[in-house]
């Protein structure tokens, strides 16, 4: 069975501009009513085809496969109009520790997210000054649900 754990925190600032290169990202998400979460991503000059259903707040299974640029792209026009994420996505590499920083874009600019993924939920990690608050376990920041509820509308809902 093929896991993932995953911690996400809140970034302040944009020092981490200056540490690492991104790829522009564009992700979208195939309805559904019942898990696993289907989710198609362009990043850079690659296509993925991913399957993510949750375990608990850090680990999830995730089943990832490369698919050519040309279904991909297809498949979000078809599939994915109403849940379109974009990011840049900066790649930093802090005291051995690999960050992945999402640079959201669109509905849901302004929000910047950094994640790093571990072996076990306990493993130690190295944390830059730019990391911030944890949302690990916050549903609201999983990108899925800022392509339904972006980022942008958080403040408008009573």
């Amino acid at each position: 069975m093929k896991t993932e754990i995953e911690r996400k925190f809140i970034v302040s600032g944009t020092a981490y501009k200056d540490l690492g290169t991104y790829e522009h990202c564009l992700q979208g998400y195939i309805p559904s009513t019942n898990d696993p979460l289907v989710r198609i991503r362009m990043i850079g000059s690659k296509s993925f085809l991913t399957m993510k259903s949750n375990i608990n707040g850090l680990t999830r299974l995730e089943y990832e496969y490369q698919i050519p640029n040309q279904d991909a792209a297809e498949l979000i026009k078809l599939f994915c109009k109403d849940s379109i994420v974009e990011k840049n996505r900066y790649i930093v590499v802090y005291k051995s520790t690999i960050w992945e920083i999402d640079e959201f874009l669109g509905d849901n600019a302004g929000l910047v997210v950094a994640e790093v993924e571990l072996d076990t939920e306990d493993q130690f990690f190295n944390k830059p000054d730019w990391i911030k608050e944890e949302i690990s376990t916050n549903k609201k920041y999983y990108n899925y649900n800022l392509a339904y509820h972006p980022y942008k509308k958080w403040n408008s809902i009573v």
